[in-house]
């Protein structure tokens, strides 16, 4: 027999306890009216960086970014997105680490969800980042990582809200969002956790063919959520290749088709970050990251020369040491991983 539940008639209640902005709609019902536009044609979306973010990404739009950390993280948007002078971003800082910082230091955004911003784990601090939340031009939300990824789960899941746990009680509950519910079935009290609908999200991915069929090695973090929550979905992939091979192990599919907008081939694409299985994060450079942030001045050179002054994520790579230095990375992922120690 199942479990059968007294009956208990409940008025539910809730009480706002968050003093958090709340940046993007939770309605489900609007965000339906945008997800039934969209085509779900299976046609080619192969593109540049360059042209992707300027047709999708524009000043004003909410940003999402795949990867977790310094691991599988889309440089080469991100410099695109700097490059081209976006401003006035929301950003969901989940896990967000290099991608926070190169968006800090272009000052792409003026408002953020903040799970984990400003550190880069081990490697230290950003003062760029640190520089622009501490200027108070950027308006800040709190939740934690397990929070920001459930709401990108409410939105895929087209509901809008999860109730949850986690953070109640904490300084970060009262600087969120979140509504504190009461359960119509238990009476117990949840914090609900409004629906995250990015307006872009940016995910990199091992291989995607032309449609957009992307498959991820390794954990996927949140990007199934995310991928399915975002309204605009921008896929960078290490490398094209043929819709039979997509179809031979359609099980290791974690984004169809018809939730992308544009796939851009970047090969190395998550460098100075690691890509598992594939190459190492370049400690090196990211140090060089972190000590040019040292100072305005040095940070303004170091962006003129590794971003402003390129044409292209290729030509950075050029100046970063260029094959000879990707193959060493790649070679030290590889015997990481033949040790059992690789880092995703």
């Amino acid at each position: 027999m199942g479990y059968e539940a007294p009956y208990v008639e409940r008025q539910v209640t809730y009480r706002r306890t968050g003093e958090g902005e709340l940046f993007t709609d939770p309605d489900v019902d609007r965000a339906r009216e945008h997800f039934r536009a969209k085509s779900r044609s299976m046609v080619p979306k192969v593109t540049t960086v360059r042209q992707a973010v300027a047709d999708l990404i524009s000043d004003g739009d909410y940003l999402a970014v795949g990867g977790f950390g310094g691991s599988r993280i889309p440089t080469a948007v991100l410099h695109e997105i700097v490059r081209q002078g976006r401003r006035n971003l929301g950003l969901s800082g989940h896990t967000a680490t290099h991608d926070c910082q190169i968006l800090a230091a272009g000052k792409c955004f003026d408002r953020c969800d903040v799970a984990y911003v400003v550190g880069l784990e081990a490697r230290g601090l950003s003062r760029a980042a640190r520089r622009l939340f501490e200027s108070g031009e950027v308006r800040v939300t709190e939740w934690s990582n397990a929070a920001l990824a459930w709401r990108y789960k409410a939105a895929a899941m087209g509901v809008p809200f999860l109730p949850i746990r986690s953070v109640m009680g904490t300084d970060t509950e009262a600087r969120s969002a979140g509504v504190r519910v009461e359960c119509p079935f238990t009476g117990k009290t949840f914090l609900a956790v409004p629906a995250l609908f990015p307006d872009v999200a940016v995910i990199h991915v091992h291989r995607a063919d032309v449609y957009g069929n992307s498959q991820i090695d390794g954990i996927t973090i949140a990007d199934w959520d995310l991928a399915r929550a975002a309204k605009r979905l921008i896929i960078t992939t290490e490398r094209l290749v043929p819709h039979e091979d997509i179809r031979r192990r359609p099980d290791r599919t974690a984004i169809p088709y018809f939730l992308v907008d544009a796939v851009c081939e970047v090969p190395y694409g998550s460098y100075p970050g690691n890509m598992p299985y594939e190459y190492y994060s370049d400690e090196r450079h990211l140090r060089e990251w972190l000590d040019a942030e040292e100072n305005e001045e040095v940070l303004k050179a170091f962006l003129d020369r590794y971003i402003y002054g390129v044409s292209c994520f290729s030509e950075y790579l050029d100046l970063c040491g260029g094959i000879e230095r990707l193959r060493e990375l790649r070679a030290e992922e590889l015997c990481l991983e033949a040790e059992g120690r690789t880092s995703r």
